[in-house]
């Protein structure tokens, strides 16, 4: 079993111990899309740490764009519901990139592939995506290397 995935185990039955319903609610929906990942495809398998984060990303993606929905929508205290799972959830993840350091490897990786037009954004962004990964939005990146290359 992944150090993180046990973890995230450990973590909820502290939460339950201590009788913090959103922590509580945050990790056992956490563990369910883990199991989810493990389940998927024809054979069962353990998921690596990287693999977990990776579920753990998308599970703060879908926390994030609901929030702003419920923004969006006049409903503020369901907002408020995600944002603290997100906040959970953020606990567990990789420190996310700045503006400045993405400024940063978006201009390493223009540099290293020769980009010089919108034609070579994909270039770009196959580049960068290692560096990036788990660590920095992808619509911010691409968005970044857009800019970059249409200067």
């Amino acid at each position: 079993m992944s150090a993180l995935k046990e973890t995230l185990r450990r973590d909820l039955t502290a939460a339950i111990r201590s009788r913090d319903a959103v922590v509580a609610a945050t990790l056992r929906m956490a563990l369910t899309a883990v199991t989810t990942e493990e389940v998927a495809g024809k054979v069962h398998r353990e998921l690596s740490d990287e693999e977990v984060s990776r579920v753990l990303t998308k599970e703060a993606k879908k926390r994030r764009e609901a929030a702003t929905a419920y923004t969006a929508a006049g409903r503020p205290e369901l907002a408020a519901t995600e944002e603290a799972e997100l906040a959970v959830l953020a606990g567990y993840l990789p420190q996310q990139l700045t503006e400045a350091e993405i400024a940063t490897l978006v201009a390493e990786a223009v540099a290293s592939t020769g980009a010089s037009g919108m034609p070579q954004l994909g270039h770009v962004m196959k580049a960068l995506q290692p560096r990036v990964a788990g660590r920095a939005d992808g619509a911010a990146v691409a968005a970044a290397v857009r800019a970059a290359l249409s200067r």
